[in-house]
């Protein structure tokens, strides 16, 4: 890893190549219904430094507002989910699983816990927040 913490990463096609400094090295799992359907599971995702996402070619990314306050962008040929962030810049998640060696991020929590279906389980013992503690961190997205 570089020394300012740097990680690199790509798509699916590698037409998508991003770069993004993770404030902590653990994954958080998402369980509502709109990450569920947008990656096709629960979207596994790093906390990084909003200002430090650097994409390639940023011509290569779609990016779809989702709602009022985020956007989530993904590669435009192959479709990879690749981030999703405020509009106002003040948070970004980019997908654990899109960054070279996913597996040195520590799987820590699970948000939206409650909005899990109850057709899969992690065996993980993770912190879990339901939609409401969620809410409560966060009263911008609330509304």
């Amino acid at each position: 890893m570089p020394e300012d913490g740097t990680l690199s990463g790509h798509c699916l096609c590698g037409a998508a190549r991003f770069t993004a400094r993770p404030k902590q090295m653990h994954m958080d799992v998402c369980h509502c219904g709109q990450c569920r359907r947008w990656s096709g599971g629960t979207w596994m995702t790093v906390e990084c430094e909003p200002e430090s996402l650097a994409v390639e070619d940023a011509g290569r990314i779609g990016v779809y507002a989702s709602s009022d306050h985020a956007e989530r962008g993904f590669c435009g040929t192959c479709g990879t989910t690749l981030y999703w962030r405020m509009k106002d810049g003040s948070l970004l998640t980019v997908s654990a699983q899109a960054f070279e060696a996913p597996e040195r991020f520590a799987f820590a929590s699970e948000i939206f816990i409650d909005r899990k279906p109850g057709n899969y389980a992690f065996a993980n013992d993770t912190k879990k927040l339901t939609e409401a503690e969620v809410l409560a961190q966060f009263p911008e997205i609330a509304g």
